[in-house]
């Protein structure tokens, strides 16, 4: 099938347009498709609009609040915003995994690079840091975007869900860093030999999800794990051998010597378990803390323990930092942000 251009309307490259579709043809042929009928839709489809396109109007219908506060909706509506955040973060990792998508000329997948490019690397890692300082720079939505009177009322129909229930963080801590990296401090050396399900059983964010007073599960747990669990323990298999950590360590040691690459790195980990946290610890100390009395979370989560960095010490790439650094971890920034110190 040949095709040419007789008559145009705007000055147009011949020739580019003639190979465009030469390109074409040789596409949809390779999948037994005609070309000539792909065209005729193009003639007959509509022109895409933004709102179409971005499906604003259906976006602008997804907020649902429990009550009649106008704070729930900016309650509702920034907690959707960190989940297109956390996607966007995911979408990066998933490409490190699989060291990056090559495309051929005419458009066609040409499989995954043997090999992890450096420079590939630092620029997803790029995309990721400034995705979880956007979020953190932000954060003051909840800490000052709100009027107490009306968090604390309308927290009350939220029961018993909690932020806690967040699948995808866990989802990035789970292809950033091997899962013994995220056991409980305590249980680290029982587990170094123990399967994925084991070492899913010790994992950190389960103490900070256990009623205060009774020491047991909170609901809110049980709930996460019945609808998560399982996709969890896959994701965790699937990224076992190429999450974030073991893409570093597998690189030559030129690459892994570069400082570019692990400032990068160390920032992904201060993001995501350093000031993260650290911000959503500021908000739960303005909004559950009233007269020198801690409230307890939607979730029934020990948030005093779990929120502050320098307890859990969740540290990604411990090769990274020094002794001092992880002894320390967080606890400068808990000092200078929560209590205003240097």
């Amino acid at each position: 099938m040949k095709f040419a251009i007789v008559n145009i309307f705007y000055p147009m490259n011949k020739e580019h347009i003639n190979k465009s579709l030469e390109k074409l043809n040789l596409k949809y042929q390779s999948m037994g498709q005609d070309l000539s009928a792909y065209l005729d839709g193009l003639l007959l489809s509509n022109y895409t609009t933004y709102w179409n396109y971005i499906n604003v109007d259906t976006l602008l219908t997804l907020q649902k609040p429990k009550t009649d506060f106008p704070d729930e909706e900016i309650f509702i509506m920034y907690h959707q915003i960190t989940e297109l955040y956390f996607k966007m973060c995911l979408n990066e990792m998933e490409q490190i995994a699989h060291n990056g998508q090559i495309i051929g000329e005419n458009g066609e997948d040409l499989g995954w690079n043997e090999k992890l490019d450096v420079t590939f690397f630092i620029k997803r890692l790029g995309r990721m840091n400034r995705y979880f300082e956007t979020l953190t720079h932000s954060f003051d939505i909840m800490v000052q975007g709100m009027e107490k009177e009306q968090f604390q009322r309308f927290r009350m129909a939220l029961l018993p869900a909690s932020g806690f229930q967040s699948a995808q963080y866990r989802l990035i801590e789970f292809a950033a860093t091997p899962l013994i990296q995220l056991v409980r401090k305590e249980k680290i050396n029982d587990c170094l030999n123990a399967s994925i399900e084991e070492k899913y059983e010790h994992i950190y964010w389960k103490e900070g999800a256990t009623e205060v007073e009774t020491g047991q599960k909170t609901l809110t747990l049980e709930q996460f794990e019945k609808k998560y669990k399982n996709e969890f323990i896959n994701w965790i298999k699937r990224f076992e051998q190429k999450n974030i950590y073991q893409k570093y360590l597998e690189l030559d040691r030129e690459s892994k010597n570069s400082s570019e690459l692990k400032e990068a790195l160390r920032n992904f980990d201060l993001n995501v378990n350093v000031f993260w946290p650290l911000v959503h610890y500021k908000s739960a100390v303005r909004y559950l803390q009233q007269n020198n009395k801690d409230v307890v979370a939607t979730g029934g989560t020990n948030w005093q323990q779990y929120l502050p960095p320098r307890f859990q010490k969740r540290i990604f790439f411990p090769e990274l930092w020094s002794d001092k650094e992880k002894n320390d971890w967080g606890k400068g920034w808990v000092v200078k942000e929560v209590f205003g110190e240097e």
